[in-house]
């Protein structure tokens, strides 16, 4: 006798999670489609056991045409459903499903064999038959049904393993994993009890797993429910990448963060779900997301006429929105954009999020368009992005130098060590493109560390005396200067390589002295530790001769700009200036020099090195050394 008391519970449960979920807008993407079909199935599945199990339990009552039919279908839904189970697995993983791929055609076959021994079995008795004495174990049941079920599961483990780096949070890993454990356990408990028709509960425990940690509705709504958050864009963005057939639209609230202050936080939150609503009625089929400080992103259909529901949406606009509780006066500015190449959601989010920031000022009530180019730079700055993290991850930083030699004799005395980086293809990237956004993504202190760290292994390797090298620049970002134990870092490498610091010379651009006290601070202790500074790029910044007296540089380096303005125009006033340097006892070096007529210019007025193309480009060092040996 099959005892199947707790399948009525699980029903319910079941029936409860069903009605809680299609109460709530949902996001049309795979993870969810799959997980309402494990729903759905599971479902079949219990009402066939029941009902099967009952029949069986009182076969002298039922036709045996009808108890076979009912185990059949129980049968074919617990094998689809063990199939379902796994592919929800491969979905949370972004795992596309590839009809060339042989090994994903053979991950469904053991469920259509199940099946269509399933549909033979009541004449070839493989897994279950029926006769008058009732419900009988086909003689390769256990092999078909239990392999089956832990075909799928352990082959769940493996991709689980293999695949764990695609999970953006641990956590999302240790649901999977124990939504897996759990289908196991189930397994288990009915190979042990098979009169016990327990399996189902445990089914059903691994599906409240994943719903409590994937498939909440809520997750995916914002504004009181009532339109889609920036974790369901992003999530739908990425399952169709290059397949989005939509219209893209965009509704920024102008000067968000200042409406925000005036209004409050709950009036404000208020009215936004306000717009949330009228958006959805604007565009009834079409999917409507709120994407973080006062913006919208619409996806509409394709064919929808953006012009004219910019103009319905900003005659709303002229009125105030209002509820029992507030009222707000707000304005709008729109984007759009078309979307038809294959690029990556966080492409597309950067870009629009610029375009956001044009449209959400005050004057802008056009449409402003989302361009190809735009995509295009984006795309590009984040390709940067990448080879950046990768070099700084795996010590793969390049340096270069570049020779500094002396105004008069015209020989090497220095060289300035520059951070180099190589594309996915093995070309330079220019530092004034990557610098920047090492400084954005904070990469900018590891960067700068393994360059002053290989300029020490570089110093350590090589014999500057026989390259007329008495001392070596390196350069050090704002970002770095800020750092409270720079001083102590830095001294422990230079330790390490067994080099005295004052062989090195820390240069800092203009930028890091908006702070004096901080600024002549830092230099102290970097003093102490025998490090010596350098002012680079003077003429860029907002320093002046004062504030350059309270600080204790050795050199200021002219700026390219102010070099070649003055070859271009000369004039008193950087010969003045460079008077005043070398009153205070700084020693001058020019940048940007590329030819012997403005060697000679800076030479006149005073500079004591020079830089610059006509000498050399920055080279590797393998290159300079090979160059400068035995000069």
């Amino acid at each position: 006798m099959w005892n199947f008391t707790f399948e009525i519970p699980t029903l319910l449960v079941l029936f409860i999670i069903l009605v809680f979920f299609f109460s709530r807008p949902r996001l049309s993407i795979k993870r969810n489609l799959v997980f309402v079909k494990i729903i759905l199935l599971d479902t079949l599945t219990v009402i066939f056991d029941i009902i099967a199990s009952y029949a069986c339990n009182h076969y002298t009552m039922v036709p045996e045409v009808l108890l076979s039919w009912l185990n059949m279908m129980f049968f074919i839904c617990f094998f689809v459903r063990s199939l379902y189970l796994y592919l929800f697995i491969l979905v949370v993983l972004r795992i596309q499903y590839d009809r060339r791929n042989i090994l994903q055609k053979l991950i469904i076959l053991p469920c259509i064999i199940g099946c269509v021994l399933t549909v033979i079995s009541p004449f070839a008795r493989i897994i279950y038959y029926t006769d008058k004495l009732g419900y009988h174990e086909g003689s390769h049941y256990d092999l078909i049904f239990y392999g089956l079920s832990f075909f799928y599961v352990i082959v769940a483990f493996i991709v689980l393993f293999i695949y764990r780096n695609r999970f953006n949070r641990k956590r999302e890993f240790l649901c999977m994993l124990m939504y897996n454990v759990v289908l196991t356990a189930g397994l288990v408990t009915r190979l042990l009890m098979p009169l016990h028709l327990i399996m189902d509960t445990f089914v059903l425990m691994a599906i409240i797993i994943v719903y409590l940690a994937f498939e909440n509705p809520e997750y995916y709504l914002d504004l009181r429910s009532t339109v889609f958050n920036a974790t369901a864009l992003r999530e739908y963005l990425e399952e169709n990448i290059g397949r989005l057939n939509q219209a893209f639209f965009g509704i920024v609230v102008h000067n968000y963060h200042e409406i925000r202050d005036i209004y409050g936080t709950q009036q404000m939150d208020t009215g936004l779900n306000l717009i949330g609503r009228y958006l959805k009625q604007t565009f009834p089929n079409g999917k409507v997301f709120y994407y973080r400080r006062g913006r919208y992103i619409v996806l509409a259909d394709k064919n929808t006429d953006l012009e004219e529901k910019q103009r319905m949406i900003s005659a709303r606009f002229e009125r105030s929105w209002k509820s029992d509780e507030v009222e707000v006066y707000l304005t709008a500015g729109f984007i759009k954009a078309d979307i038809d190449k294959k690029y990556s959601a966080d492409v597309i989010l950067n870009t629009v999020g610029r375009k956001f920031e044009v449209a959400g000022m005050i004057g802008s009530e056009d449409i402003l368009q989302v361009s190809e180019e735009d995509f295009s730079k984006i795309e590009s700055e984040m390709s940067v992005k990448r080879s950046v993290e990768t070099a700084v991850e795996n010590n793969g930083i390049e340096v270069f130098l570049q020779p500094i030699v002396d105004a008069y004799t015209g020989k090497l005395v220095g060289a300035e060590a520059l951070s180099r980086i190589r594309d996915e293809e093995g070309k330079i990237i220019p530092p004034g493109v990557f610098i920047p956004l090492a400084e954005k993504g904070g990469w900018i202190n590891e960067l700068g560390e393994q360059v002053f760290e290989k300029t020490c292994l570089f110093i350590r390797q090589h014999d500057l005396k026989s390259m007329g090298v008495s001392w070596v620049n390196v350069n050090l970002s704002p970002v770095q200067f800020l750092r409270t134990n720079l001083a102590n870092r830095y001294s422990v490498i230079v330790n390490k390589y067994g080099i005295d610091p004052d062989v090195i010379h820390l240069e800092i651009t203009e930028e890091s002295m908006i702070d004096d006290n901080f600024l002549q601070k830092q230099i102290k202790n970097m003093g102490e530790k025998g490090f010596m500074f350098v002012l680079d790029d003077y003429g860029t910044g907002y320093s002046n001769i004062t504030r350059l007296k309270k600080c204790p540089f050795i050199n200021v380096k002219l700026d390219m700009s102010l070099v070649w303005d003055y070859c271009k125009d000369p004039s008193e006033i950087l010969p003045n200036m460079l008077q005043a340097f070398k009153h205070m006892k700084f020693e001058i070096t020019a940048e940007g020099i590329e030819d012997e007529n403005m060697a000679k210019a800076m030479r006149d007025i005073g500079c004591d090195y020079l830089q610059g193309y006509l000498y050399s480009k920055p080279v590797p060092i393998d290159e300079f050394v090979k160059k400068y040996k035995n000069a």
